[in-house]
C-alpha cells in the first residue's frame, strides 16, 4: 500500500482489483434500486386494499427495534405527549 489506504500493484494502483470493486459496488446499487421499487409496489398495493402506508412504515420501522428499544422511545413519547397535556 502506497500511502496505507491505496493497494500497489508493481507502482500503480491494483487496477484489476479496483474494477472488480467498483463493477461490484454498481451491481449492488442496481440490486438495492430494484429492492426499493419492489418494496414500493408492496406499499402500492397495501394502498390498493385500503391499508394506510404511513402506519404500515412505521409498524415496520418498529418491528426492527428490539423489546427494550421500543419500550424506552414509547416511555419518552409518553412523557412528552403529558408534558404538551396531549395525553
Amino acid at each position: 500500500m502506497a500511502d496505507g489506504n491505496t493497494p500497489v500493484n508493481n507502482g500503480g494502483v491494483a487496477k484489476d482489483q479496483l474494477r472488480s470493486i467498483v463493477e461490484r459496488i454498481e451491481r449492488l446499487e442496481e440490486e438495492k434500486a430494484a429492492l426499493a421499487n419492489d418494496i414500493k409496489e408492496v406499499y402500492a398495493e397495501a394502498k390498493g386494499n385500503g391499508f394506510d402506508t404511513k402506519t404500515l412504515r412505521q409498524v415496520v420501522r418498529i418491528r426492527k427495534q428490539d423489546k427494550a428499544e421500543r419500550q424506552e422511545q414509547e416511555a419518552i413519547l409518553e412523557l412528552y405527549l403529558g408534558a404538551l397535556g396531549m395525553v
